[in-house]
């Protein structure tokens, strides 16, 4: 692949997978605790919360990218002391690219897990703590083991969108080359300039690749969980 891709379409490709790594990674532990929250307690702000969780999903994605900037840039009413009491600075960094990619896929994850989680019998979990086992413990070797088909469908298909995550990222991060241009922005690119249209091509085949590999996986992990958990 390193000779069908040039260096520069290579780096998109590398940054992609990072950016898309990352943001999986951090969107999975809020993200089932989000899950669990909205699939078993009743409290108030329940619609509010599931409201927030699926809005990148109806928003356009380039207000979310702007909505980033205001909160996240370095005039941003939070961005701004995170830069000066922490030095951390997230618009036009390919850190910033791993924000708007988790942001925008984080309702694909939540919405699996949460499937999964109410797909689990309450009784289970009740039986389990009656025996006297935690709440923690509980949901760890009984719900977690139940629900794990979801959480692994769900972070792979997190991971696919935010591989082709373009709009909240490029208006927040910007597109610079080596740095922030992830594979949907390389694209755009070469398609602004003459002749660019055969490296633009390339990078779609990569992106339909990659993207088909993790839809793939998915459905392939999230049935050994499902056969491992039924004891099949």
């Amino acid at each position: 692949m390193s000779d069908w891709l040039s260096p520069a379409e290579w780096d998109a490709l590398r940054l992609s997978l990072r950016v898309a790594f990352w943001a999986t990674l951090a969107s999975l532990p809020p993200a089932l605790l989000v899950a669990h929250a909205l699939a078993r307690w009743r409290f108030l702000g329940h619609g509010l919360l599931n409201g927030l969780v699926h809005l990148p999903l109806v928003l356009p994605p380039v207000v979310t990218g702007y909505v980033l900037l205001l909160t996240l840039g370095r005039r941003g009413w939070l961005g701004q002391y995170l830069d000066q009491w922490f030095g951390i600075v997230f618009a036009f960094r390919w850190t910033g690219a791993v924000v708007a990619a988790a942001v925008m896929s984080f309702p694909l994850m939540v919405r699996a897990i949460r499937l999964s989680v109410e797909a689990v019998d309450p009784r289970l979990e009740q039986a389990a703590g009656s025996l006297g086992a935690s709440r923690a413990w509980v949901w760890a070797t009984v719900t977690l083991p139940l629900i794990l088909p979801g959480v692994i469908a769900g972070a792979i298909l997190a991971f696919a969108k935010a591989m082709g995550e373009f709009g909240a990222t490029i208006t927040f991060v910007s597109n610079i080359p080596g740095e922030t241009q992830t594979l949907p922005s390389a694209i755009y690119s070469f398609l602004q300039v003459p002749g660019g249209e055969s490296a633009a091509a390339r990078l779609a085949l990569v992106s339909v690749a990659v993207a088909m590999t993790a839809l793939v996986a998915s459905e392939v992990l999230a049935r050994r969980a499902t056969r491992r958990v039924q004891g099949r």
